[in-house]
Formats: C-alpha cells, structure tokens, sequence
C-alpha cells in the first residue's frame, strides 16, 4: 500500500525512497510503519493528536505533562516512529540525524 507524503503544518516532506523517513529542514524524520493497517494507523493518529493536546493543556496548567508526554512517546512507538525500527534488514536507525551525516546525504542535497 502506498502512502501519502507527510505532511505537517499543510506542507508535504520528501520521504527517502526506501520510505523509511521524511526530511524536514535537513533532518530524518523517521515514518510510521507501513505494515500498520490502515484503520489501526488512524486510531493511533487519533491518539497522537489527542495526547499532544494533553501537552498544550499541561503547559497551560491543565493538566499533567508528565504523563501527556509519555502519551505521546507511546503513541509514536506504536506507530513506529520511536523505539525499535520496523524494518527487518538490520540497517541502521537514523531518525533524528541531519541528512547530511548520514547514507541519505546526496539524496537530501537534491530535495532541499
């Protein structure tokens, strides 16, 4: 199943053409899992969006950011944005990593 580019903030990202990130300002992003169905991503898209709300009431006093923020994590492992990576073939995780240090270098020059 192809998915769509990410988009955040009405903008699509590049995704690396092994679909295993998506580059935002010169850093990998890692992407949700694409062995998750897609009514089950949904749910867990749901879920992210509500705890990072949780975040924005925790930092306005209304409510605990402790535990918004482990909602968040929670609902990013599902995902498979953090924690173990869903791919099988023992390659490195680069999530996080600016492009330019990594395999995915010459790819990134052309996409920003």
């Amino acid at each position: 199943m192809v998915r769509e580019q990410p988009r955040l903030a009405g903008r699509t990202y590049p995704t690396t053409p092994d679909g295993r990130y998506f580059l935002v300002l010169g850093r990998l992003w890692r992407s949700t899992s694409p062995a998750i169905p897609e009514a089950e991503r949904q749910r867990l898209v749901s879920r992210l969006m509500d705890a990072r709300r949780a975040v924005k009431d925790a930092k306005s006093g209304r409510g605990d950011m402790v535990a918004a923020r482990a909602e968040v994590n929670a609902a990013k492992v599902a995902l498979g944005e953090r924690g173990p990576v869903w791919w099988e073939d023992g390659a490195p995780d680069f999530n996080r990593h600016l492009a330019k240090n990594t395999p995915y270098a010459e790819w990134a020059l052309k996409r920003e």
